[in-house]
């Protein structure tokens, strides 16, 4: 168990993506009786490469698959060679009831429909990986103990509600990185108590100087998606 703070420096802009797309497009995803939306972005394998390495995003209560800092972390991990898949949790009825956003067991749910969609709808091997935000980083770990090893490979947490994710942290076994602002105080403290309950062997919290809940300081999200990257690179 580890716990960083970490310093980059925050003076140094974030690059535009350089690599080029075989695809970057609009997917429907049809569970039960909805159907979410969602933005996949595949870029091509690399020679001597089998296995796609993908990231699927969860997002917070009363965001979207639209959430700027999300996408921002998502081209990051793009310029790496990865795929991204961001989508809807919720549909836009489904959005609209405050209660559903903060039901964690149905926002894992749909994590857990998704990955198996998208494991099927894919063309080449797939090891997967979660980004979780806020509550959606709860779902994350929740929908991680659906599946073995294997298949959820990593998950990073940015600010998330980890703590919401309650009796199944001990049943965790994927790495897992715990991204929080120093300035973020109460998540802060939540996230350290989650770090001591996860049951993954490999986890580690890492605290960005500075930085609050939604990493609007200069350089913070950098950091945020340098580490991300890092992790997924490491066990994807």
């Amino acid at each position: 168990m580890r716990i960083v703070l970490a310093h980059l420096n925050p003076k140094t802009p974030h690059k535009t993506p350089s690599c080029e797309y075989v695809t970057d497009k609009r997917v429907s995803i049809s569970l039960d009786s909805i159907t979410l939306d969602g933005d996949l972005s595949e870029p091509p394998l690399r020679k001597g490469v089998q296995t796609k390495k993908l990231v699927i995003f969860a997002h917070g209560s009363g965001s979207s698959r639209l959430s700027p800092r999300n996408r921002f972390v998502a081209q990051f991990l793009q310029d790496k060679g990865f795929a991204t898949l961001l989508f809807d949790l919720l549909t836009e009825k489904e959005d609209q009831n405050y209660e559903m956003r903060f039901d964690i067991e149905l926002l894992a749910k749909r994590l857990v429909d998704a990955t198996n969609w998208i494991s099927q709808n894919l063309n080449s091997k797939v090891a997967i990986g979660y980004f979780g935000a806020s509550t959606g980083a709860a779902a994350a770990l929740i929908a991680s103990t659906r599946f073995g090893s294997d298949r959820v490979r990593a998950i990073v947490s940015r600010g998330g509600r980890v703590d919401m994710a309650g009796p199944y942290l001990s049943k965790v076994v994927a790495p897992t990185l715990l991204i929080v602002g120093q300035r973020d105080e109460n998540v802060l403290e939540l996230n350290r108590s989650a770090l001591n309950a996860l049951s993954s062997s490999t986890k580690k919290l890492t605290i960005i100087p500075t930085a609050t809940h939604l990493f609007e300081e200069p350089g913070t999200l950098d950091q945020v998606a340098k580490h991300a990257t890092d992790w997924f690179e490491k066990y994807l």
